[in-house]
């Protein structure tokens, strides 16, 4: 029995050496290589845009006094692009000899994992800038004494009652134990908007073009 048009229509999609619509094949493998090299060179972009940002920010902390938040920014941000360069590295081994849809298969499901670390991340990153932020302003030089000790020196004469922990009024500490929790709630959150904000294009390109294969094997 002869092959229906539909049958041969997927068998083109169902392996990479078919015969069969290569003019097709070979769109939608241009389309995903584009796309995925798009991606890769967005991504080294903004790794690179990290390091001289956190480099730049460790050079201005010491010229403004706050040379704590930049030792540990600088850090933490160097971190966070060696964890992801490593991911990088994952992703430059995806075989680019197979299908497109297998192609971006692999690739979707680096998204997945390079997204779920992050966010993981996340939840200690914007807590730990935030800390090394609170920590570069209280050890300030103000006029010969810690910027902190001079605020909590001004508090206590305005509200000499006030309880303190270790010299630090209770409910400065409150204040910011609770603007850690909510940054590590919502560190996840804001890392996933800041990645839509960057990238968004790209992923929608990436859903539209597995919808476009999918549907055509199906």
């Amino acid at each position: 029995m002869e092959r229906s048009i539909e049958n041969i229509w997927k068998e083109g999609f169902l392996k990479s050496d078919a015969l069969v619509v290569p003019k097709i094949n070979d769109l939608y493998n241009q389309k995903s290589i584009h796309i995925i090299d798009k991606f890769k060179r967005m991504f080294k972009i903004n790794l690179i845009a990290i390091v001289a940002f956190s480099f730049a920010f460790l050079v201005v902390s010491f010229f403004v006094g706050i040379p704590i938040t930049g030792i540990i920014f600088f850090v933490t941000l160097s971190v966070l692009v060696i964890i992801n360069k490593s991911l990088l590295n994952d992703l430059e081994k995806l075989d680019m000899g197979v299908s497109s849809y297998q192609y971006l298969k692999a690739f979707n499901q680096w998204i997945k994992k390079q997204i779920a670390i992050n966010k993981k991340i996340s939840r200690f990153l914007y807590p730990i800038i935030f800390m090394s932020m609170i920590l570069g302003f209280w050890f300030k030089d103000a006029e010969g004494m810690p910027l902190g000790e001079r605020l909590v020196g001004e508090i206590l004469y305005g509200f000499p009652d006030i309880y303190l922990v270790f010299g630090i009024p209770l409910i400065g500490i409150v204040v910011v134990v609770f603007i850690l929790a909510l940054l590590a709630s919502f560190g996840g959150r804001i890392y996933k908007w800041d990645l839509n904000l960057i990238y968004g294009r790209v992923f929608k390109k990436l859903e539209e073009l597995i919808t476009d294969i999918e549907s055509l094997r199906s």
